[in-house]
């Protein structure tokens, strides 16, 4: 456990589900992990007590990536943690592999509705027909954005080149339909209302959900406890500030109690909402102090990236990381501190203004 961490409370201890099982966590609330075929290695997905539509059962948030694997998880879980219920509505918090991916697959297997914010669910539904490629998909499209920011070496250029079904592998397909929603709503699940809060730079339009009466924040990516949520700019929005965005929605949870119990996308369950909302804009800024330093000269996002991340990279972690430099230094460009150059070659270098 890093320092930080012992800073955060953990009620659960170190008790995990194993896949394919369910674990209470409040009557009506359980926990499911599902395997993932990346670095990270886990998703927490949530079960909901619900009544729904005239029917009792569950609604599920999060669905994991589509391989046969997660699928028979699943087919566990709903054999022994369901009591013999089915199924009524699927919600996903936003259009990352991981939380989306088993959606379509879910949704026609229990013929229930899938509940998004607008912006996620046609992200993905875009990415996922293939309509849009770019640095999420590979492609020659991400090749040439990586290229524009200092990624120069041919052989991780033609690799990227080559991951081009990336998202469309592990979300075959979306749902042709959905429920909206919208940030202030008020789902009703069970015998439960939940607070909707959408958040902005982690993606689109990033679902979180509230419920005074359990004291219970579902934070999907927006709040992790032992990594930092990722901040990345993609090429299909080339000009964005993500981390501007990230860190104003991080006060919409400024009304939330300090003992919540926030239940995360990766990690573990934990209390100190507050405290590592404090944590991570004094990570943020020690990154941007960093980045600005490091621009006394001309530097690309590729140059950034040892700064930020003193560790190898496989190609996977190198888009993010990639995407996250920019994001500090768009950030910092935006804020005035740096301005942008573009040298001979087309590649993107930012040096600070005074």
């Amino acid at each position: 456990m890093n320092p930080l961490e012992n800073e955060l409370q953990y009620p659960l201890g170190d008790t995990l589900p194993d896949f394919g099982t369910a674990l209470d966590i409040q009557p009506g609330l359980r926990w499911v992990r599902m395997p993932l075929p990346f670095a990270l290695d886990h998703i927490n997905l949530w079960l909901l007590r619900d009544h729904f539509n005239g029917r009792d059962g569950w609604t599920i948030i999060d669905c994991g990536v589509a391989n046969a694997e997660i699928k028979k998880y699943w087919e566990q879980v709903f054999e022994n943690a369901l009591e013999g219920l089915p199924v009524l509505r699927v919600i996903v918090t936003h259009m990352h592999p991981d939380h989306v991916g088993l959606a379509a697959w879910l949704c026609r297997r229990f013929d229930v509705p899938l509940f998004m914010t607008m912006a996620e669910y046609t992200t993905a539904r875009l990415l996922s027909s293939g309509v849009m490629g770019g640095d999420v998909n590979g492609g020659d499209r991400a090749a040439e954005y990586f290229r524009e920011h200092g990624i120069t070496d041919p052989a991780a250029l033609d690799k990227v080149r080559g991951r081009n079904a990336y998202y469309t592998t592990l979300v075959p397909e979306v749902p042709p339909e959905f429920a909206r929603i919208i940030h202030g709503d008020t789902l009703r699940i069970g015998e439960d209302h939940w607070q909707v809060i959408v958040g902005y730079g982690h993606a689109p339009e990033h679902l979180s959900m509230y419920c005074e009466r359990r004291n219970v924040l579902i934070s999907g990516d927006m709040v992790l406890p032992r990594i930092s949520t990722n901040i990345s700019v993609h090429d299909f929005e080339p000009w964005a500030n993500p981390l501007q965005q990230y860190l104003d929605s991080l006060g919409d949870y400024a009304p939330l109690p300090d003992d919540t119990l926030v239940l995360p996308s990766h990690g573990r369950p934990f209390r100190g909402l507050h405290v590592r909302i404090a944590q991570q804009r004094n990570h943020h800024e020690a990154r941007l102090h960093e980045v600005l330093e490091a621009c006394a000269q001309p530097h690309s996002a590729a140059d950034i990236v040892p700064i930020m991340f003193n560790r190898a990279l496989d190609l996977h972690q190198l888009g993010f990381a990639l995407g996250e430099a920019l994001a500090h230094l768009q950030f910092l460009e935006a804020r005035g501190d740096l301005r942008r150059v573009t040298d001979s070659e087309g590649v993107a270098r930012f040096v600070k203004t005074a």
